[in-house]
C-alpha cells in the first residue's frame, strides 16, 4: 500500500506498508523540489512511483507503536543535522553526490547522540559521508561471497550444519558499514511465496540443525510474519536451535513488545538473539529493558560488534561497550574485522592495531567480556579468529 504525507519538516514522503509482511517503510523517498536533499533519501523499487500532487493521506491504520515509530524515522540527512545543532555543517559534512545508500535512523537513536557534536560515534555510523564515493581497492560490492553462498530463494550456506535466511531486505537504520549495503534484496528475500522454499530446502538438508535469521533485520517483519515462518519450520525434524540477528532491540528497542515475547516464548527450540551495538551509548535504558523481556522470555543473547575507525577504535570504548552489554545479560560475542564492502573503506583499522587492542583489553576487564576478534572471509568455512 503505497501513501504520500508531510512530515514535520514539510517535506513530502512517499512510505509503504507491506500489510502482510508488516515491515513498515520499505520504500521511502521523500518528494521534494530540491535534488540536492532528495539524491539521499532511497526508493528501494525505483519503478514504484508516488505521484506529488497527490493528496495527503492519513497513515495506515492499527500500526503497532514500534511500527509507528519505523515509519517516523529520520530520512534526511539535513534534517538530521538539524536535530543535532549541526545545520551549518551541512556543506562540510554531507557528501556532494548519491552515495546509493539512503540514509536511515530512528529517532529514538538519534536521541542517544550529542548534540552539537560532528564526531559522535552513533552519528558516525548513519551519516553518509564523501569518503563512500571512493573507489578503494579491494572493497567490493559482495565483500563476504553471500552470492556464491546462495542455496535456495533467500537462503544462504557458508557453514556446516547452519542455514541462514535473508528474512527481508528492510532495516531500521542503515549502518554506513554494512556489509549487504549492495546485496540484490529484491532477487533474495526468503519470505516470498509464504517462506516454501526456503523452508522446502531446509526440510530437504537433514545436515541443517540450526536456522539463522538475518537480513536486512528480520525483526522488521512484523510478529505474525515470524510466526508463519517459526510454523512452517516446526515441522522439520533436524532443526534443533534458531538464531536471531538483529539490531532492532537496540536501535528500536519498542519492536521488544509483547506481541514478540509471546511469539519467542512459544518457540520449540532454543533461541540465541545476536544483537548488533558497537558503542556504549547505544545502550540505554530502553534497550536495556529491551534485553530483559528477550532474556524473560527465553532468549540467551549475546553481541557483535564491528571494529569501526573513529567511533569504537580505543580501548576505552571497548571496554565500556562490553561492560555496559553485561550489565543487560548480554555476551560479548565477537568483534569483527571491517568486511571490505565498498563505500565502507574510511571505517578500516589494520589488523595489527586490533590485535593490539584486544591484548589490551584483556589486561582491562575480565576475559568473559573479551569479545573474539574475527573476520569473515569469503569461501572459508568458519570466522578466521586473529
Amino acid at each position: 500500500m503505497l501513501r504520500c504525507a508531510t512530515n514535520r519538516w514539510g517535506k513530502r514522503l512517499k512510505w509503504e506498508i507491506d500489510e502482510k509482511a508488516g515491515v513498515p517503510a520499505i520504500r521511502t523517498r521523500m518528494i521534494t523540489a530540491s535534488p540536492r536533499r532528495a539524491q539521499y533519501v532511497a526508493d528501494e523499487n525505483p519503478a514504484a512511483a508516488c505521484n506529488p500532487a497527490e493528496t495527503d493521506s492519513a497513515p495506515p491504520r492499527n500500526l503497532r507503536r514500534w511500527q509507528q515509530l519505523w515509519r517516523d524515522a529520520v530520512v534526511d540527512p539535513h534534517e538530521l543535522l538539524e536535530l543535532l545543532d549541526l545545520g551549518h555543517l551541512a556543506a562540510t559534512l554531507l557528501p556532494a553526490g548519491d552515495t546509493g545508500f539512503a540514509l536511515r535512523v530512528p529517532h529514538g537513536f538519534v536521541a542517544r547522540m550529542r548534540r552539537g557534536d560532528a564526531a559522535d560515534p552513533l552519528l558516525l555510523q548513519v551519516l553518509p559521508q564523501a569518503a563512500e564515493l571512493l573507489d578503494v581497492a579491494g572493497f567490493i560490492p559482495d565483500a563476504v561471497g553471500d552470492l556464491a553462498a546462495r542455496a535456495a530463494s533467500g537462503v544462504l550456506q557458508k557453514y556446516h550444519g547452519r542455514a541462514l535466511l535473508i528474512a527481508t531486505g528492510s532495516c531500521a537504520v542503515h549502518c554506513r558499514y554494512c556489509f549487504r549495503r549492495h546485496f540484490p534484496y529484491a532477487e533474495e528475500t526468503a519470505a516470498a511465496n509464504g517462506w516454501r522454499d526456503a523452508v522446502g530446502h531446509i526440510r530437504g538438508d537433514t545436515g541443517i540443525d540450526e536456522v539463522i535469521l538475518s537480513g536486512g533485520d528480520p525483526l522488521a517483519l512484523s510478529t505474525p510474519k515470524l510466526a508463519e515462518l517459526s510454523d512452517a519450520l516446526a515441522s522439520v525434524p533436524h532443526l534443533r536451535r534458531l538464531r536471531i540477528h538483529t539490531r532492532l532491540p537496540v536501535v528500536l528497542p519498542e519492536r521488544v513488545d509483547e506481541e514478540f515475547g509471546a511469539w519467542l516464548r512459544q518457540l520449540p527450540w532454543p533461541v540465541a538473539v545476536v544483537l548488533h551495538a558497537n558503542h556504549a551509548n547505544e545502550i540505554d535504558g530502553g534497550v536495556a529493558d529491551a534485553c530483559a523481556r528477550l532474556r524473560a522470555n527465553g532468549a540467551s543473547l549475546l553481541n557483535q560488534s564491528v571494529l569501526l575507525r573513529g567511533i569504537n577504535d580505543t580501548v576505552t570504548a571497548l571496554a565500556a561497550l562490553s561492560e555496559r552489554l553485561f550489565d543487560c545479560g548480554v555476551i560479548p560475542y565477537y568483534l569483527h574485522q571491517l568486511d571490505h564492502v565498498a563505500g565502507a573503506a574510511h571505517f578500516a583499522v589494520n589488523d595489527a592495531a586490533a590485535r593490539d587492542l584486544i591484548e589490551a583489553l584483556r589486561r582491562r576487564i575480565s576475559g568473559y567480556l573479551v569479545p573474539r576478534l574475527v573476520r569473515e572471509t569469503a569461501g572459508e568455512p568458519g570466522k578466521t579468529l586473529l
